[in-house]
């Protein structure tokens, strides 16, 4: 299979995700893996609901309405551009020239995305949290994984009555082509330095200290994300772990009743609430977003270039 290991690669990377989120992903990636081009209409087509949510910063009196729509990721690729889905430095960069505007009083995040990478988003739960004005984030109607971290740092979280929030958690996965490779007749020899250094490769099935070292860094980034939530809700940790959905995600009036949302309102009632009526005018993208340094690693360096000829 043609960029076997750019799929490994995205596998493998630590997911705050919805599963059927980044099955959809991993999806749009086999087939041009694959070498089937997409036509504009099928293009328009996967994109359709995503594009749907995309929104744009924008400000209603002194009120700055900033969207994480769309899959997460730390910066913008293609995903990004085309899905509407949300690049944490983009992201950072807006919140840091809004919180510093004095014409903003309040910030409202306004949430629709089923999460992302866990790269970046534990940084950016710490600049919410330590943003000088007053936040309120309104899950509209999805906060799930990547972005319920984030919006768990808001001052306030609203959920729409309709809309849904959990699906705390993360997971990568591992694929063995060892198997396949036997039928093709391939034999692959690895010749590395470094004792661990072709751990977790597909041509072999994944070992017992393989697997371990794996799930040593699933836990941590897990660790992580529950105390961000518990810091943001003002909960113990062990309330995160042992509820607030356990992995899955529950209704708005559930997550109430879990202390894992304040109330139950609309985008709109938030927006009115704290603008007092005034119509919405469109936000500046912030002026200075840093260059993005190239990648070093091999594998992203694949997983970008196929991302570009998508």
């Amino acid at each position: 299979m043609k960029y076997e290991r750019v799929i490994q690669y995205v596998l493998e990377t630590p997911w705050a995700i919805r599963p059927a989120a980044l099955g959809a992903i991993i999806d749009i990636l086999a087939a041009r893996a694959h070498g089937e081009p997409f036509s504009d209409r099928e293009l328009a087509e996967q994109f359709k609901a995503a594009n749907a949510a995309q929104r744009a910063p924008r400000q209603s009196g002194a009120v700055a309405i900033i969207p994480i729509a769309g899959s997460i990721f730390p910066r913008a690729n293609l995903f990004t551009e085309m899905s509407g889905g949300t690049s944490l430095q983009r992201f950072a960069a807006t919140l840091a020239e809004v919180d510093r505007d004095p014409q903003v009083g309040s910030i409202v995040l306004d949430v629709s995305s089923p999460g992302g990478m866990v790269a970046m988003v534990a940084e950016t739960a710490e600049q919410i949290r330590n943003t000088t004005k007053p936040v309120t984030a309104v899950a509209n109607t999805e906060a799930a994984s990547a972005a319920y971290w984030l919006a768990a740092q808001a001052d306030e979280l609203v959920v729409t009555p309709s809309g849904q929030v959990g699906s705390i958690g993360v997971w990568s996965a591992h694929e063995d082509w060892s198997r396949f490779d036997d039928k093709l007749g391939v034999t692959t020899t690895l010749i590395s330095a470094g004792r661990f250094k072709t751990e977790g490769n597909p041509f072999e099935p994944l070992g017992d200290e393989a697997r371990a070292a794996f799930q040593k860094m699933i836990d941590t980034y897990y660790g992580m994300f529950v105390t961000d939530v518990a810091r943001g809700r003002g909960v113990t940790v062990a309330a995160v772990r042992s509820g607030f959905g356990e992995g899955r995600m529950v209704t708005a009036e559930q997550a109430v009743s879990e202390g894992m949302a304040d109330r139950v309102a609309t985008l709109s009632q938030v927006v009115t609430e704290l603008a007092g009526g005034t119509g919405t005018t469109p936000l500046p993208t912030a002026s200075t977003v840093p260059s993005e340094p190239a990648a070093t690693d091999p594998e992203s360096d694949l997983y970008e270039a196929l991302l570009k000829r998508i």
